[in-house]
């Protein structure tokens, strides 16, 4: 009964004190808040990125012109070269027995005209078979054949947020579009499929036959990248040095010399990603540790300053039979409610920030269970720590002199 009379005290006091009781809170409540926040932003990227590949297929292969590192984690091309060509595409698929789809591509970003609207977006040369290795589905219309690739047809393919941007409400099946100065037909949208895992809009693309493109678009003979889908996903070991060793063989490298292109595993980009994620989360997480040591510190100077305040009412309780140990857990209960307080605001406004963030940013929202345990122990620790030495201080006043003190 004593316990909770004590408690209920110490609620009472730190309420007739609100603007010192508030600024004693903030420090916690903000240290906890970016925790839950960071964290379940850490969690939530790294599931979109999970959600994001195995749609893709884990299966998938990238093989790009020249050398490529993971910086940041995204993919950046070290230096431009033009070593990858058609033919590279059409003997992997012919020699590499673990091989199930090739698509070799071209991108480059061109002015898209229609009408009086016109919009900058990325123009992917490329084959049919973009659609089985990379999992597109189409909203309306269809997708180019083997037939308008090898006749050169002038015929596209185009993405949501194009459709957005150039066609407003109009159908844009069977309009014409000018692709920089190239008239083209659009015969088919593709389905929506959102950001990709370096955060770039794969709406916002125009696929057309690769050997138009390179033709009568870009006036080039070479291709930047080839997408290769493996059989299964057992087999990505061997597609790999399949596909190195008729690489070499075709670009006639020695054995001596490096790659001149860069082969890219989905489940490696993706181990990349979630270790990037994590040291960010790690970053961010130390951050607020540290606002959580100096909420502490807030606390127990808060704590020293009502002591001095509360001197006299010290001594008077001493006077009226009130022990020294009924002192100490007075002023650490006022400590303890003031920091555990403070942690279960801070995972309340966590949780709520966080689902708002994962709302607008349209990636699954984890409730960060270990994060909310982890925030509360470490606010009850704190409010053990920042408690002991002013309660300490309190319960060993002499009760004569407290009653002296002005």
């Amino acid at each position: 009964m004593k316990i909770v009379k004590n408690i209920l005290i110490s609620k009472k006091i730190l309420l007739e004190r609100k603007v010192r009781t508030i600024l004693s809170l903030s420090g916690i409540i903000i240290g906890v808040c970016a925790v839950i926040i960071m964290v379940a932003i850490g969690k939530g990227t790294e599931e979109k990125i999970v959600s994001q590949i195995t749609k893709m297929g884990s299966n998938l292969l990238l093989v790009n012109a020249g050398q490529v590192k993971i910086i940041a984690g995204r993919a950046r091309q070290v230096k431009a070269v033009t070593t990858l060509e058609l033919k590279d595409a059409d003997s992997i698929l012919n020699e590499a027995e673990s091989v199930k789809y090739i698509a070799p591509a071209q991108t480059k970003k061109l002015q898209v005209k229609f009408e009086n609207l016109s919009t900058k977006t990325n123009i992917v040369g490329t084959t049919p078979d973009i659609v089985e290795v990379q999992n597109y589905t189409l909203s309306q219309g269809r997708f180019f054949d083997e037939d308008e690739d090898k006749g050169l047809r002038r015929v596209a393919v185009v993405g949501q947020t194009v459709v957005n941007n150039i066609f407003e409400r109009q159908d844009p099946v069977g309009k014409i579009i000018r692709i920089g100065n190239v008239p083209f037909e659009v015969i088919g949208v593709l389905s929506s499929k959102g950001l990709d895992v370096n955060g770039m809009d794969q709406d916002d693309q125009i696929f057309i036959p690769v050997k138009t493109a390179l033709r009568r678009v870009f006036n080039l003979t070479y291709i930047n990248a080839i997408y290769v889908k493996v059989k299964n996903s057992g087999l990505m070991d061997q597609a790999e040095k399949e596909i190195s060793s008729i690489l070499r063989k075709q670009h006639h490298i020695k054995e001596a010399k490096a790659d001149d292109f860069t082969i890219q595993n989905q489940t490696t980009v993706l181990e990349m990603q979630k270790e990037s994620s994590k040291a960010f989360t790690l970053l961010i997480g130390s951050i607020a540790a540290i606002s959580l040591l100096v909420g502490g510190i807030g606390i127990s100077v808060v704590m020293l300053i009502s002591i001095k305040e509360r001197t006299k009412e010290i001594g008077i309780r001493r006077a009226v039979g009130a022990k020294q140990r009924d002192i100490l857990f007075q002023f650490f209960s006022e400590a303890l409610i003031l920091s555990i307080g403070g942690g279960v605001i801070g995972v309340i406004i966590g949780i709520i920030v966080s689902m708002a963030v994962a709302f607008f940013a349209k990636w699954p929202f984890i409730i960060p269970i270990n994060a909310i345990a982890a925030s509360l122990l470490s606010t009850f620790i704190i409010g053990i720590f920042s408690g002991v030495y002013p309660a300490r201080k309190a319960a060993l006043l002499d009760p004569i002199k407290a009653l002296q003190f002005e």
